[in-house]
């Protein structure tokens, strides 16, 4: 059976140039005693946007890694995937993130509904959780209430992984099951009857991306309450711990981190816990490096930076249109966009710095960052103008990505001076 690294990192590459950039990072963290093993993942609404195929992610990270003659494991995601979207991916993916989150909260058949809470009856009362401080208070409503709002979800993930278990044979790819695109976070309580759930679908999950509460906006940083975040991660990996036990799930079976946020703040707490419990992680950093892309292009200057400010005046044009599907994961404070007269003045550095999630410096705009990081559709409208720009600044863009990947992510989360 294919099994996940104890730590993995999700490495989204839209437009499928920065693979020897991020194979770099990860080279680099496994030079320092940290071994990560990299799984390419590109989502479907990705490559309908920018026209590309599942199977140009599988040749990516092929060529990358042989060319760096890396002879560790690596995968290719087939990422938020459901129902509607596996097939094109089954191929050429060896990864799948089965994306449940549109299925929460539609109900399953009220035998199956009857038959799961007649099972799970038993840990009404107070469900004591080695490793968390008190009991988890349980109910038969609340039981009620979790199999009415998750079941139908489990049964829709069974569906999917059967599907491309058919078609890739047993045990010939990585399985996870993710709900994090959803409103509400989920409680532990919550957790343990989905594990349930899913154990009784005989879904052998590696992983499983719960949503946290606190906020992840795209391409910045976490935005709550850290100790919350920090109490109710350690609460579920202690949950993930002991329903391994009771359900048969795999033992190797992990925590994955979503979202296209930096999560910054909550790095050290994550990095401390998996340390303390001696467990595994699964990481994505998601569309950060279209955002490096365009801080090196920036920073290479003349016709780079010329295109990028367009991308930027542009994306002030269509905000509403380019913001939309991603409502949910954003809050830009448009009065605090600089203008299309603004930006045209700026030079490299200033362009550069405003992108460059460096808090601390004076120009680093968190709106702006938002902004484009939604708007590589525009990049994807002058393709063959933009990969060429890609390739000709390929040092100074390369440089931006090793960076943001290795050092602000990498480092930060293990604590790696």
């Amino acid at each position: 059976m294919k099994t996940i690294g104890k730590i993995s990192m999700g490495l989204g590459d839209r437009f499928g140039h920065q693979g020897s950039a991020q194979l770099k990072a990860i080279i680099e963290a496994g030079k320092k005693g940290i071994e990560i093993t990299p799984v390419w993942n590109k989502s479907n609404r990705e490559h309908m946007i920018i026209g590309t195929q599942p199977g140009d992610v599988r040749k990516e990270a092929d060529s990358v890694t042989a060319k760096a003659v890396f002879k560790k494991p690596y995968y290719v995601d087939a990422d938020h995937i459901n129902l509607d979207t596996v097939d094109r991916f089954i191929e050429s993916s060896d990864f799948f993130t089965i994306d449940v989150a549109s299925y929460i909260g539609k109900k399953a058949g009220d035998s199956e509904i009857n038959e799961f809470i007649k099972g799970a009856g038993k840990y009404s009362g107070e469900l004591k959780i080695p490793g968390i401080r008190k009991p988890l208070k349980v109910t038969n409503h609340l039981i009620t209430e979790i199999a009415e709002k998750y079941l139908f979800a489990a049964i829709k993930a069974w569906e999917i992984f059967r599907k491309i278990e058919k078609a890739k044979g047993k045990g010939n790819f990585v399985t996870e099951v993710s709900m994090d695109e959803v409103p509400n976070p989920q409680t532990p309580v919550e957790l343990f009857f989905i594990l349930k759930m899913l154990g009784e679908e005989n879904i052998p999950v590696q992983t499983i991306a719960p949503k946290f509460s606190g906020r992840f906006n795209k391409g910045v940083d976490y935005v709550g309450d850290p100790d919350k975040f920090a109490e109710e991660f350690e609460a579920d990996l202690m949950v993930i711990d002991f329903a391994v036990k009771e359900f048969g799930l795999p033992a190797n079976l992990k925590m994955s981190v979503h979202s296209g946020s930096d999560k910054f703040t909550i790095y050290p707490y994550i990095g401390s816990i998996i340390k303390k419990h001696n467990k595994g992680l699964h990481l994505k950093t998601a569309g950060t490096t279209w955002l490096e892309e365009v801080i090196g292009l920036a920073a290479s200057g003349g016709k780079a930076l010329d295109f990028v400010k367009d991308i930027y005046y542009k994306s002030l044009e269509k905000i509403e249109e380019l913001c939309a599907p991603y409502a949910d994961v954003i809050d830009i404070n448009i009065s605090k966009l600089p203008s299309k007269d603004e930006v045209a003045k700026w030079n490299s550095k200033k362009f550069a710095d405003s992108l460059r999630h460096v808090p601390r410096n004076k120009d680093f705009n968190p709106n702006m960052r938002q902004l484009i990081h939604v708007a590589y559709k525009l990049a994807a409208l002058k393709m063959d103008e933009y990969y060429h720009l890609l390739e000709t600044n390929e040092k100074t863009v390369s440089s931006a990505v090793y960076e943001n990947i290795y050092n602000r992510h990498i480092c930060r989360l293990f604590d790696l001076k």
